[in-house]
């Protein structure tokens, strides 16, 4: 009778598409309701610092320590010319009413084709990735390999979902690595699978360990680093206890992940995305059904360490060279063209037409994940050009004004975690709201670093469940319900405002 009632009331979730158009639809009303105002902007450029009034009048003033402190903007001009700071910083009490800039109907649609442009970069790279997949997949090297991992590990399940939720910890915390971790989805979610586990512990371990990483950064340069800078402070200051925070939030989370998944490995129902289980498994899991020859052999192992060497040069390049999207993307394409040749010749050979089409039809299973994310930029563009997120920015000013200590450097923890909503880039949040609010924590009386730890943990906290970051191209990825990833991850969220909390009020009594 109970089955039968929620069959009769289930309410399909919408999907991923559908929730990002609906809000930007609400982002387009915004603009007709929140006033418009900007902050002036300043950026370094050819041994120059231009100036942009909330107007769009442009300056150019001499890039010296003295321009930065005529502008009560306490940051190490260095910091500007040796590149640790490229995107506009926000000048502190410049704040300026503007005229309405409502966006229009058909801002709608404009929006999501130049978010996608924005967001090219990213796309590339995912669509590389998914053509080094499917050459791979059709080299029948997949179905081979993971036969032989899963008889080793056997009764040992859980030890690679924790050797990955832990590195993944380690590169989030280091580099912030959450955004380059989607490449790790297709080497283990098939591996995950056939251990017994659902799409939600395949998240965990890697979207989920790699965000609480860097919602406790250390060094990582995109977020601690340059959140730092641009508040006029030095990461190391507060470093212990970050140290500290993510290690007992690193506990937490592994814990969290084994109680579920053994959970789900006992009782497969128990799994919050088991409604969707059947598609998930056709869309990822390796069937030896398909595969014309089994046998582990050299030729595939070899396909398999080019295509599991990928991954390392790709994380040496971020930390070491300083890789973008498009670096990742060339180096992901050189072992997709030698595994091609791989696969190309010899015994069971695909042919060229055969690891082309393979190629191709890998990248176009990764077609909808790229159109998310530039989806969700194009959310952000309808707030930025409707001059609503300065104007959001100085009523927070506002908010935290005259506040004790504690009371302040919590309630500004939730600010960030407001503003990490419409501004889900760690690095473009940094430079637009530090100058403004971490002077704030001078009147008060507490360190410039609080206010950079209440940032980290206020915007990534956020950053686990809004559409407009990356959760909805990995769920998209994963065919998961934006509501199954709700039910898991919320207790996550209060974990980190609750224990962030803590550690901010114990930062500012023992400062």
């Amino acid at each position: 009778m109970t089955s039968t009632i929620k069959k009769r009331f289930h309410i399909k979730m919408p999907g991923a598409f559908t929730i990002l158009f609906f809000l930007t639809i609400v982002a387009v009303m915004l603009t007709w309701f929140v006033p418009a105002g900007s902050y002036a902007k300043m950026q370094y450029s050819s041994n120059h610092l231009q100036v942009t009034s909330p107007t769009g009048i442009k300056s150019s003033l001499p890039a010296t320590q003295e321009t930065l402190n005529k502008l009560h903007v306490k940051i190490d001009i260095a910091q500007f010319k040796s590149g640790a700071i490229s995107k506009p910083v926000s000048i502190p009490n410049t704040y300026k009413r503007l005229k309405q800039h409502p966006a229009s109907v058909l801002s709608i649609f404009t929006s999501m084709v130049n978010g996608t442009i924005e967001a090219v970069d990213i796309m590339i790279f995912i669509l590389v990735l998914g053509g080094l997949i499917g050459i791979v997949k059709a080299s029948g090297s997949f179905e081979a390999g993971l036969m032989a991992l899963t008889k080793k590990t056997k009764g040992h399940e859980f030890a690679l979902v924790f050797l990955v939720a832990v590195l993944l910890l380690l590169g989030g915390t280091l580099c912030g690595i959450e955004e380059e971790a989607v490449a790790f989805y297709p080497i283990l979610v098939p591996v995950f699978i056939a251990m017994g586990y659902d799409s939600i512990v395949c998240v965990g371990a890697i979207f989920l360990a790699s965000s609480v990483g860097t919602t406790f950064s250390t060094i990582n340069p995109f977020s601690v680093v340059i959140a730092s800078n641009a508040a006029g402070t030095n990461f190391t200051q507060g470093l212990v206890g970050r140290v500290v925070g993510l290690i007992i939030a690193g506990c937490f989370v592994l814990w969290y992940l084994y109680r579920y998944a053994r959970k789900v490995q006992q009782n497969p129902k128990f799994s919050y995305s088991y409604d969707d289980h059947d598609s998930f498994n056709k869309m990822w899991s390796v069937s030896s059904e398909n595969a014309t020859d089994l046998t582990f052999d050299a030729k595939k192992k070899l396909i398999l360490i080019l295509f599991a060497l990928a991954f390392p040069i790709m994380i040496w390049g971020v930390m070491a060279e300083g890789w973008a999207f498009p670096d990742m993307a060339s180096s992901f394409l050189i072992i997709a063209v030698i595994i091609m040749f791989i696969t190309c010749f010899g015994k069971h050979g695909l042919g060229e037409k055969g690891v082309v089409d393979a190629f191709v039809s890998g990248s176009s299973s990764l077609v909808g994940v790229s159109l998310i994310i530039g989806l969700a930029r194009g959310i952000n563009l309808v707030l930025n050009n409707g001059y609503i997120s300065d104007t959001i920015l100085h009523a927070s000013t506002q908010v935290v004004s005259h506040m004790s200590g504690p009371l302040f450097i919590v309630v500004m923890m939730f600010v960030f975690f407001v503003l990490g909503f419409i501004v889900p880039s760690s690095s473009g949040l940094a430079v637009l709201a530090m100058p403004i609010l971490a002077p704030l924590a001078d009147t008060v009386n507490i360190p410039r670093y609080t206010v950079v730890t209440a940032y980290q943990f206020g915007q990534y906290a956020m950053l686990f469940l809004a559409p407009t970051g990356l959760v909805m191209a990995t769920l998209q990825m994963l065919d998961m319900k934006y509501s199954h990833w709700i039910r898991f991850v919320w207790p996550v969220v209060v974990f980190v405002l609750v224990f962030g909390g803590g550690l901010l009020v114990a930062e500012v009594l023992l400062s």
